[in-house]
């Protein structure tokens, strides 16, 4: 009962709805099937929560790459300008 009790506790509100239904179904087996089966859910569970954790890493990552590069673009764009600007100030003033 122990390792159920362990599997359930680590199980919130951002698991997957299956697998919340697999640890249900799982408290309801007998004592022996279930701490055969719980350590193994337990692992899924820790899985599953590490690869969530670790794609909103990667989406976080990705935004902020994303805005970078608007940044970087917006001052090469200027840089350009700028460029433009003093090539034709030094064509007029050859003039």
């Amino acid at each position: 009962m122990q390792n159920a009790m362990g599997t359930t506790a680590k199980i919130n509100d951002e698991t997957p709805i299956e697998l919340q239904e697999m640890a249900k179904a799982i408290d309801a087996l007998p004592a022996r099937y279930r701490d055969a089966v719980a350590p193994a859910l337990q692992r899924v569970v820790e899985c599953s929560t590490r690869r969530r954790r670790i794609l909103n890493l990667v989406q976080e990552a990705l935004s902020q790459l994303r805005l970078d590069m608007k940044y970087l673009i917006f001052d090469l764009e200027a840089t350009r300008r700028e460029r433009d600007q003093y090539k034709e100030m030094l064509e007029q003033g050859d003039k």
